[in-house]
């Protein structure tokens, strides 16, 4: 239960850390976050990035590059930069992009420590560096090296606002032009409005094929819930890159800086609505929902039903239509479901605690009458 004693202090600014330490423990679990060591994260050698460079490893093999590792407050400082743009409305966001910083493991991994937004202009559908860009980060690669900060810049973020994180053909061509000019380089794609909607963020990382090389065929790869206008997009260009597994860390600076963030700012998560925030986002998925449905050939339905009865081969599930548009929906109709129970959840805990308090009120007159009131003694009775 929540005494009074303990709201009274959360109302005042890092107020309640006990609160603040279960809004921190969320956001770990909804991300998995890791804890690791100081050691295993810092420790950076020249040497050894030189050698990697002149080995030149992924030139033999083109899934050298397996897994990424990113910090927790990297990630923070990427979403929120990924959310400041379009004046703050979901629905209404702008792409950003920015860099991050890094090393690569002789094993094949990326270990993210750091990242920082680039000044440039983009679009909802669009971003590009321009000179102001290149020239920030000239500067700020300067005074990294200036205070001793040894880790070189290896990769780029940038933002897909509502559309899933996935490479499109701009996208393949720059990160192309830095594979082949600044390698190691790593390509990192955020969804701010999915990341809102899910409650966990929604992210992904990536690295081009060079050209020419065709990748092997494994199977059709895991479905993505893709608008209807950037489906041809993602289709025509899905088959020249890889997407690599991507695992949260902290260490004790990460901690100490989260402590701090979730001190301030855990009230405004709880004070958050999911379902506000994301009543444009959700009015476009109905809508992209629609239009899907309004595509769908009945006769090509009707052909997959027939090899179904007739018990013919198929690729798989989600070759049908009518599945990709039922598994968009389903998504969405979670996402709905997640917010009503949070508000549901968030309602009967504070009016459970308001009832209480105003049953204590009403009752603290009549206690203050009983015992000002003479007592009769016993014999008198």
């Amino acid at each position: 239960p929540v005494s009074p004693g303990c709201v009274g202090r959360c109302r005042q600014p890092g107020g309640c850390p006990a609160m603040a330490d279960v809004a921190q423990r969320t956001f770990e679990l909804e991300n998995q976050v890791q804890v690791l060591d100081d050691a295993a994260i810092y420790r950076y050698s020249e040497e050894e990035q030189e050698a990697i460079y002149q080995k030149k490893p992924w030139k033999e093999d083109n899934h050298f590059f397996r897994l990424v590792r990113i910090s927790a407050v990297a990630l923070v400082k990427m979403v929120m930069h990924t959310r400041s743009s379009g004046n703050g409305i979901l629905g209404q966001m702008n792409e950003v992009m920015g860099l991050m910083l890094g090393k690569a493991t002789p094993d094949g991994t990326f270990i993210i420590t750091d990242a920082f937004p680039l000044p440039v202009e983009g679009t909802e559908t669009r971003v590009n560096a321009g000179a102001s860009a290149n020239e920030f980060m000239v500067t700020f690669t300067e005074n990294c090296e200036r205070v001793g900060k040894s880790e070189h810049v290896c990769g780029w973020y940038h933002s897909h606002p509502g559309y899933g994180c996935w490479l499109s053909g701009i996208d393949v061509q720059t990160q192309s032009t830095y594979q082949a000019h600044q390698e190691p380089f790593l390509a990192v794609v955020i969804d701010p409005i999915r990341t809102c909607a899910a409650g966990r963020v929604e992210i992904g990382a990536f690295r081009t094929y060079p050209e020419g090389y065709t990748p092997a065929d494994d199977g059709p790869a895991e479905y993505q819930s893709i608008p209807l206008e950037k489906i041809e997009d993602f289709g025509v260009h899905c088959k020249q890159y890889y997407q690599l597994p991507i695992e949260i860390f902290k260490n004790s600076v990460d901690s100490a800086i989260l402590e701090l963030l979730w001190n301030k700012y855990w009230i405004d998560t709880i004070s958050s609505s999911p379902l506000l925030h994301n009543r444009s986002f959700t009015n476009k998925l109905v809508q992209d929902c629609v239009q899907k449905l309004e595509q769908i050939d009945t006769a090509s339905v009707s052909q997959s039903r027939y090899r179904m009865v007739a018990h013919e081969q198929k690729k798989r599930k989600d070759d049908n239509p009518l599945s990709r548009v039922a598994i968009d929906a389903t998504k969405m109709a979670s996402e709905q479901v997640q917010g009503l129970t949070n508000q549901v959840v968030k309602f009967a805990l504070f009016s459970t605690f308001n009832c209480k308090a105003e049953a204590a009120a009403a009752a603290a007159p009549a206690a203050a009458e009983a015992a000002a009131a003479p007592r009769v003694p016993a014999r008198a009775r």
